[in-house]
């Protein structure tokens, strides 16, 4: 499996760092074009490459980790997803009111929406970014990671690879349940848990 990421900041790199560290190719995006990642991947060593967001967007799965305003824009015009991974890492800020109203879109399913072919998981949206880029394995234990998504086939690769990293993973529901769980003013959002093995 390869690995893409469309935004390339501290998330991202946090992410990549994991995944290189691991074993894996990952090629990072930004808006800005290959030329200004140069440092980046020279960091993260060889496993690691510099793309435009259409070449990273055709990785299995991707990390999606910009600004929220960017979310639409760093989505749009991408070729077809085909059943690809799209891992949704973003935060709506201003924060969306928590309600019971189904009516109401999460942020990850207006993500999902903005991607169509994409098979959607949200997760490393409720850590810290200090805590995506620290080793996840603990003498306590291993960093909880809780992830949401409508397929499960789809959550059940997203779990092994974060396993496959160190993380815990734990599956928070669907996108519409386990979303408002994750995001900003949720009780997962922010939450620095570890699972005992």
């Amino acid at each position: 499996m390869n690995f893409g990421t469309i935004g390339a900041g501290v998330v991202a790199q946090a992410i990549a760092g994991h995944l290189v560290a691991a074993g894996h190719k990952v090629t990072l995006s930004n808006s800005r074009g290959p030329d200004t990642l140069l440092d980046v991947v020279t960091r993260l060593g060889p496993l690691a490459s510099a793309a435009t967001v259409e070449e990273a967007a055709a990785a299995d799965m991707v990390f999606l980790a910009v600004m929220w305003p960017q979310v639409g824009d760093a989505l749009a015009g991408l070729p077809p997803w085909g059943g690809r991974i799209l891992v949704d890492t973003t935060n709506q800020l201003p924060r969306p009111p928590i309600t019971a109203d189904l009516g109401v879109e999460t942020p990850s399913e207006f993500v999902a929406s903005r991607a169509p072919g994409a098979h959607v998981v949200k997760a490393f949206n409720t850590l810290y970014a200090q805590y995506i880029a620290a080793d996840p394995r603990h003498p306590e234990g291993r960093q909880l990671l809780f992830y949401a998504g409508d397929d499960t086939a789809t959550k059940a690769t997203f779990r092994d690879v974060a396993e496959s990293l160190g993380f815990a993973a734990v599956d928070a529901g669907s996108l519409r349940e386990g979303g408002r769980l994750m995001q900003i003013g949720g009780p997962l959002s922010g939450l620095h848990a570890l699972k005992q093995d």
